[in-house]
C-alpha cells in the first residue's frame, strides 16, 4: 500500500476517502497526474479520444502514457498502429511499448500472440489485470497517464478508482437521450466513488458538408441540457470525421484545434 506522500492525489482527497485508501503506486513510477477516460456506453469513441488526448500532451511536451484497460476489446494499439508490437517482461516489471512520439502504451493486445485471439476471462481475471497494468508496469516518470476504461459501471472501473490515484474523469458520449441516460450513471459513479468529473466530450456531435460548410446534426438530443442538470462541463464537441474515425494521429488542422481546446480543460499544472 503506499502512502498519501507518494500518491498523485495527495492534497486532493476527501477525510473519508482517506480512511478508505486502497491505492496502490510501484515505486519506480512517478506518474503525477492519471486520466481517466470513461463512459458508461459502448461505441462512443473513447478509445479514439484517449489517443487524441495522449498524443496532444506529448505535442506539447508532456511525459504521457497510455493505459489501454479495456482488456476483452483493446483497441488502442491499432488506433495509434502498434498492433504488431510486443511487450517485454522483465523479472522487475513490464516495460511500455513506446510510440515513435514517446508515448508510451500498455495493452493486453502486446502480450499476446494474435490480436484477434478472444480474451475469455471471468470478471475478477480482467480486473486483476488491469490492477496489474499499474503496479507492474514501468512507468517510470510520467506528467500524464490516460486511462482508456471499458463500457459500463462494473468491475474493471471500480477497481482502478480503488486502487489507482485518479486525478479526474473525462466523460465521452454523443447527442443522443439514450446515450446521455447511460453516461449519466457512469457520472454518478464517479461522484459516489469521489472521484472528479473533469468534463464532457461530445463526439459524433454533427457532420459538415464537405462542400457548403453546414453543420447538420445527426441526432436529436440535447447534450448541454443534460450536462447542466448534473452541473457537469462541456469540454468540446467533435464532428463525425473520417480524420477522427481513422485514428487519432493524423488529424487534419481543424480536429487538432478543436483538440487543442479540450486538451486545455484538462491540463492539470
Amino acid at each position: 500500500m503506499a502512502s498519501c506522500d507518494t500518491c498523485a492525489s495527495n492534497g486532493n482527497c476527501s477525510d473519508s476517502k482517506k480512511e478508505n485508501c486502497m491505492v496502490e503506486n510501484n515505486p519506480i513510477n512517478n506518474v503525477k497526474n492519471i486520466i481517466g477516460v470513461m463512459s458508461g456506453k459502448g461505441g462512443v469513441g473513447k478509445s479514439t479520444v484517449s489517443v487524441m488526448l495522449a498524443n496532444d500532451l506529448v505535442k506539447r511536451g508532456y511525459k504521457v502514457g497510455i493505459l489501454d484497460a479495456d482488456i476483452t476489446g483493446p483497441s488502442i494499439p491499432r488506433l495509434l498502429g502498434l498492433q504488431d508490437k510486443r511487450a517485454t517482461v522483465l523479472e522487475t516489471g513490464i516495460l511500455p511499448v513506446i510510440a515513435e512520439n514517446g508515448l508510451k502504451v500498455m495493452s493486453l493486445n502486446f502480450l499476446i500472440d494474435q490480436e484477434n485471439t478472444p480474451v475469455i476471462w471471468r470478471g475478477p481475471i480482467i480486473s486483476g489485470t488491469v490492477k496489474q497494468f499499474w503496479t507492474d508496469v514501468l512507468w517510470e516518470d510520467l506528467d500524464y497517464l490516460v486511462v482508456d476504461l471499458p463500457p459500463g459501471t462494473g468491475d474493471v472501473a471500480l477497481t482502478i478508482m480503488q486502487v489507482m490515484p485518479i486525478t479526474g474523469v473525462v466523460m465521452v458520449s454523443v447527442p443522443q437521450d439514450m446515450v446521455s441516460m447511460i453516461v449519466a450513471k457512469a457520472i454518478n459513479m464517479t461522484k459516489k466513488m469521489d472521484v472528479d468529473v473533469i468534463g464532457v466530450v461530445e463526439n459524433m456531435s454533427y457532420i459538415k458538408c464537405p462542400d457548403c460548410g453546414k453543420i447538420i446534426k445527426m441526432f436529436e438530443g440535447d447534450t448541454g441540457d443534460f450536462l447542466d442538470k448534473m452541473g457537469i462541463k462541456l469540454l468540446g464537441e467533435l464532428p463525425m470525421t473520417k480524420e477522427i474515425a481513422r485514428d487519432g494521429i493524423n488529424k487534419s488542422e481543424e480536429i487538432a484545434k478543436m483538440f487543442e481546446k479540450i486538451t486545455d480543460g484538462i491540463i492539470k499544472e
